[in-house]
C-alpha cells in the first residue's frame, strides 16, 4: 500500500514538473503585470515603468505597471505574495518588504506577508536618502535643522511612505542619532509625500536624489544632508550625516521579486530578461536623468545582500520599538 502511495506521489510530481516545464517553455505567452506597491511617482514606480520598456522589448510581451499603494507599501505586497506562481505576477519592491514583517511582529500584528513567500529576482538600484525642505526654509544645513527641532520638539512635521516604511525609517535613524522629536505624517506613496513637502504641508521629507531631483534642478528643494558613507556624486556640495557628527547610514534600494513557488526555468527567464533590461537605453537615460546610479544584483548576490539588511533593519526597527 505504501509503495502504492509512494509511486502516486513520484508521478505527481513528475506530472506537475512536466507541466512546470511545457510553461516555462512558452513563457510569456500574454501580458505579465509587474505590481507597485506605491502610489505613482515613487522611486519603486519610476524605477519600474522604464525596466517595463526593456523587458517588454525582450520578452515580446507588454509588461504592465499596476500601482497598488497603502499601508507604506504592505497592500501591494500582500496581493503579489498571494498571486499565482506562475511569472506574470511581479514586485518592484523597495527595503519596505523587509521593515513590514518586522514591524508586525514588533507591534504584535498578525504578519501582512512575510519575506519567504516571495523570491528574489534581481536589484537595479540602491540610493542614499537625503534630507530636503522646500528653498524658502530657514534651513541651510543640518545643523541649523537639528538646532531648530530641538529647539520645538514636536512641532516639525515630516512626510513618508507609512509607519515603518522605507522613508520613515530613514528620518527616524537619523532622529534616534540627533536625538530629535518630529511629528511623522505618513502617506501612501513617493509621490505624495514629495507633493506634500511642496505644497507646505510638512517641513521636511527624507527621499532618494533621483526621486526628488527634478524638484533640486528647479530651485524648489535643498538638500541638507545625505545618510550614507560618502557624499553622493550627484550632489557632491551636501555633506553626510557623519559628517555632521551624526552617524547612520541608509540606502533604498529596488528591487524585482516574484511568489516563492515561481518555477526555476521561469526565474530563469526573468532574470536573463531584467539584466538585458537594466542596459536597454530606456532605462539607462531615466536612471541617468534621475541621477540614480545602476546597481544591478543578479538573483544570489541579491539573496545574499537581502540576509545581511534584515539583520540590520532588526536591529534598527528594534530601537524604534512599537508605534501606535
Amino acid at each position: 500500500m505504501q509503495m502504492k502511495q509512494w509511486v502516486r506521489a513520484a508521478l505527481g510530481c513528475a506530472t506537475a514538473l512536466a507541466i512546470a516545464s511545457a510553461s516555462a517553455q512558452t513563457y510569456p505567452d500574454r501580458p505579465i503585470t509587474m505590481v507597485v506597491p506605491f502610489t505613482p511617482g515613487g522611486v519603486s514606480d519610476v524605477t519600474a515603468r522604464p525596466l517595463a520598456i526593456g523587458m517588454s522589448a525582450n520578452l515580446g510581451q507588454s509588461i504592465v505597471i499596476e500601482n497598488k499603494g497603502g499601508a507604506g507599501g504592505a497592500i501591494g505586497m500582500t496581493a503579489a505574495a498571494k498571486a499565482k506562481p506562475d511569472g506574470y505576477t511581479l514586485l518592484m519592491a523597495l527595503p519596505s518588504m523587509i521593515t513590514i514583517p518586522i514591524s508586525d511582529r514588533i507591534s504584535g500584528r498578525a504578519a501582512t506577508f512575510q519575506m519567504d513567500q516571495f523570491r528574489p529576482v534581481a536589484r537595479l538600484t540602491a540610493d542614499p536618502t537625503v534630507l530636503a525642505v522646500r528653498a524658502e526654509s530657514p534651513w541651510n544645513s543640518l545643523e541649523d535643522f537639528v538646532r531648530d527641532v530641538r529647539k520645538n520638539p514636536g512641532k516639525i512635521s515630516y512626510s513618508s511612505s507609512g509607519i515603518y516604511g522605507t522613508t520613515h525609517v530613514a528620518m527616524e535613524i537619523l532622529a534616534h542619532a540627533a536625538g530629535l522629536q518630529m511629528i511623522h505624517v505618513p502617506f501612501s506613496g513617493g509621490g505624495q509625500q514629495i507633493t506634500a513637502l511642496l505644497a507646505g504641508q510638512v517641513d521636511a521629507t527624507m527621499q532618494t536624489p533621483g526621486a526628488i531631483a527634478a524638484h533640486i534642478a528647479s530651485g524648489k528643494f535643498k538638500v541638507l544632508t545625505a545618510m550614507s558613507e560618502k557624499r553622493v556624486p550627484s550632489l557632491p556640495q551636501v555633506p553626510t550625516s557623519r559628517e555632521a557628527g551624526y552617524g547612520g547610514e541608509f540606502y533604498l534600494w529596488t528591487g524585482v521579486f516574484v511568489p516563492a513557488a515561481t518555477p526555476d526555468p521561469i526565474v530563469e527567464r526573468l532574470r536573463s530578461s531584467i539584466k538585458e533590461a537594466s542596459a536597454h537605453t530606456a532605462f539607462t537615460t531615466a536612471m541617468a536623468a534621475q541621477k540614480t546610479p545602476i546597481q544591478y544584483m543578479d538573483a544570489d548576490e541579491f539573496a545574499r545582500f537581502l540576509v545581511e539588511d534584515t539583520k540590520r533593519f532588526e536591529t534598527v526597527l528594534g530601537k524604534m520599538g512599537k508605534i501606535q
